[in-house]
């Protein structure tokens, strides 16, 4: 009896033992939404102030090329889950269309990040925007999430205008409605909930380690911004956008995130010249783009703020920290035309302007086009990852990752298995690969036995090695085929000089569509395009 009681202690003891010395790394994903190539400092946008992501590059590792699915939801999808798109239920947006592959919210077959984490023994924390799920039961706090802060939909006001009866701005925290208090700009809300919810976790357990998906709507429309950070980028954009595209191209060579040699894509011809346009043009289209470098400024600063949270709890030096945009800057044939009327100046509460082609070719500079389609400048995005205790500081890859990606190396440091069940549910298995090694070693790219695709609304892709075909729906499926290794820009297309190739791809992707539920997007087209 004695012995038997004694084991039992031995038991608790161990377990104890075993909680308290949990070292697996606390992780921070953070996603910005319709941030451009170049639109911080660490991918060349010098002009805007980002010092808390140029010490997170400096520290850590960046990636030349870094792909996502060029457009809101199927990025979070993708992200969350591990898996294309399609494969997920969201195939097209977060709207349903009738079939598996395009029910418009997350399947029970894909598992989220907060799941499996969670499982694993995990705290698992979310502030920001959702869009993977419009339904209670597609929430944050039912796929996983303990604490969850945010709103559901793809866009949101960052500022509250109007009385309770008439609310245009709608938060959920955990499950119940939450109120932005008038006058409250909502990145900054974003950010207190997540440093509230990092405190209660390190009270409730200190031990434990913790997942934060840190979602900041900025700098997706309506441009909006606090007065005083929209000031700081007086005078700054009077160069024009012209000038500023070519100097974001020079910058970008400079600081190694884009090939030596290779050209700046073709320009968009759609746009007018700066210099065409008359003095009371170019203050208001300056006013614009100080209102976006405002919205990513006070983005930084808020992700300054919980790196100050990281070090008052002690937990700065474990712990992962992840960045990347959900998409490129939009524009090109489908700028979203918000149609309530302006009350303000643009960068105000009551102001809903968008950003368009004609800066956010300098945000996706040197890459080219827009978000939603997939050339380099829809699907190619910052990619920065920190932890001073295994990746590598101050160095930049070629890369070539996936958000697919994601999740298998998340699971890689966090020691989590991805079960084959769950909640009797036979899971999707994981498409991508861990990046874990490429980000440690002198690895300088992904290495995988399949190539990466995308289909989005009838536009196609595929990347193989140096080779990327593209063909858009508006063009009726042309094919064109471009070398990205010796030309980024997507400028010369060669699909004329390498039949064979084309016929390669096009049977990879024909494999690939039929495994994930991709139809013919005539099948399903839609009328109205969302672009949120």
């Amino acid at each position: 009896m004695i012995k038997g009681i004694q084991s039992i202690l031995l038991l608790l003891l161990f377990s104890s033992w075993v909680v308290a010395q949990d070292k697996r790394p606390n992780i921070i994903l953070v996603l910005v939404d319709d941030l451009g190539f170049s639109d911080i400092e660490p991918y060349g946008g010098l002009e805007v102030q980002t010092p808390n992501l140029s010490k997170l590059a400096l520290e850590g590792t960046r990636f030349q090329e870094f792909y996502n699915n060029s457009i809101c939801a199927p990025t979070r999808a993708s992200l969350l889950t591990g898996q294309y798109a399609h494969k997920a239920g969201i195939g097209y947006f977060n709207v349903n269309l009738g079939l598996p592959a395009y029910q418009g919210f997350l399947n029970k077959e894909s598992l989220t990040l907060a799941e499996v984490l969670k499982n694993s023994g995990y705290s698992t924390i979310i502030s920001g925007k959702w869009h993977v799920g419009d339904d209670f039961d597609q929430w944050p706090a039912q796929r996983g999430f303990e604490r969850s802060f945010g709103f559901i939909p793809g866009a949101s006001n960052f500022y509250e205008i109007n009385e309770p009866d008439k609310r245009t701005v709608h938060l959920l925290k955990n499950n119940e409605t939450y109120y932005l208090p008038k006058g409250r700009y909502l990145t900054d809300e974003i950010t207190d909930q997540a440093i509230s919810f990092l405190q209660e976790q390190n009270k409730e357990n200190k031990q434990k380690p913790f997942f934060l998906y840190l979602a900041f709507n900025a700098p997706h429309w309506p441009l909006q911004a606090p007065e005083d950070v929209i000031t700081k980028y007086d005078g700054i954009y009077k160069i024009g956008w012209d000038s500023l595209r070519i100097d974001r191209y020079r910058q970008a060579v400079e600081k190694g995130v884009f090939p030596k040699g290779q050209k700046i894509s073709e320009i968009d011809a759609s746009i007018r010249p700066w210099n065409r346009l008359t003095f009371d043009e170019q203050q208001y289209w300056q006013r614009r783009q100080q209102v976006f470098a405002g919205m990513i400024d006070h983005m930084d600063q808020s992700l300054g703020r919980i790196l100050g949270t990281l070090k008052d709890l002690k937990k700065y030096d474990n712990t992962i920290i992840v960045f990347l945009s959900d998409n490129g800057a939009q524009g090109g044939d489908n700028t979203r035309i918000y149609t309530v009327r302006n009350t303000e100046t643009v960068g105000r509460a009551g102001s809903y302007d968008i950003q368009n082609s004609n800066w956010s070719q300098t945000g996706n500079s040197p890459l080219r086009s827009y978000k939603d389609n997939p050339y380099e400048g829809g699907i190619g995005a910052p990619f920065i990852v920190w932890y001073p205790k295994e990746v590598k500081a101050n160095v930049i890859k070629k890369g070539t990752g996936h958000i697919i990606d994601i999740a298998p190396t998340l699971y890689d440091y966090a020691k989590a298995k991805y079960p084959d069940n769950y909640q009797n549910s036979i899971t999707n298995k994981l498409v991508g690969v861990s990046l874990r090694s490429t980000l440690s070693s002198e690895q300088q790219q992904v290495d995988r036995s399949t190539p990466l695709f995308w289909e989005r609304a009838g536009n196609r892709a595929v990347r193989k090695g140096k080779w990327k075909m593209v063909s858009l729906f508006k063009n009726g499926g042309k094919v064109e085929l471009y070398n990205i290794d010796d030309d980024r820009g997507e400028n010369i297309d060669v699909a004329s000089q390498y039949p064979e190739v084309i016929n390669e791809l096009e049977a990879l992707y024909s494999n690939w569509a039929k495994e994930t539920g991709v139809v013919d997007y005539n099948r399903i087209k839609v009328q109205r395009n969302p672009l949120r």
